[in-house]
């Protein structure tokens, strides 16, 4: 049985709860560098567990503070609400259902000053782990261990060849690619995590591939 010293002692947080507290802090960062927009508001469906326990696992704080791009070891975590507010960013909190086989999952809803919406649900799996399922209606598995390339194009031939040639001229390797789409013909996604940081000059070059509608880069370090 692999068991690692994470699994035991746990990360390295702001407490109570690893999967309560660390897990969602480190989940509404990740949401926040998936959306990578200024937002005015950020809305919050909790399910499973997250819904009945939040407040005494300071679930909420720790949700906020990951929104306002803090990681889970971040002393100012408490104080997550006074800062959101200073900077003039609403919050709200709701239980919701949210299809997964996970017990404790939430929906990040950012809402821009124009009222546009996009959401990432995920799920915290303990030991701060955590599972993004769900990018703006595409269904992915994202655990943000990894940088990972987030491409959004439209199904034709050749455009994930051309995004896969371009990080490997720049000696950027695969380590898992995962593609998915809502029809045949219609509009793509590809999930791409790698074992290197992804500089500006490589996303610029992947935005512009023939029929790629948008790409995001979340540079989290390997682990």
């Amino acid at each position: 049985m692999n068991i690692s010293l994470l699994d035991v002692v746990g990360p390295v947080m702001i407490g109570p709860s690893s999967s309560h507290t660390a897990g969602a802090a480190k989940l509404a960062k990740t949401a926040r560098l998936i959306y990578d927009k200024p937002f005015k508001k950020v809305r919050f469906g909790l399910g499973g567990s997250f819904a009945s326990t939040y407040r005494g696992h300071f679930t909420d704080y720790a949700l906020v503070a990951g929104a306002m791009g803090m990681s889970e070891d971040d002393e100012r975590l408490g104080q997550s609400f006074e800062i959101a507010e200073k900077e003039g960013v609403e919050f709200v909190f709701y239980p919701t259902e949210i299809p997964s086989n996970y017990e404790n999952t939430a929906r990040i809803t950012f809402v821009d000053e124009n009222g546009e919406e996009f959401f990432v649900e995920g799920a915290s799996l303990g030991g701060g782990r955590i599972l993004i399922t769900n990018i703006n209606g595409l269904v992915c598995e994202l655990n943000a261990t990894m940088p990972t390339v987030i491409v959004q194009q439209q199904d034709v031939k050749g455009v994930v060849s051309d995004v896969s040639t371009i990080l490997a001229f720049n000696n950027i390797n695969i380590g898992v690619m995962k593609v998915s789409r809502t029809s045949r013909g219609d509009k793509a996604f590809c999930v791409i995590e790698c074992d290197d940081i992804i500089p500006e000059n490589v996303i610029e070059e992947l935005r512009q591939v023939n029929n790629v509608l948008s790409v995001v880069v979340v540079n989290i370090k390997g682990e």
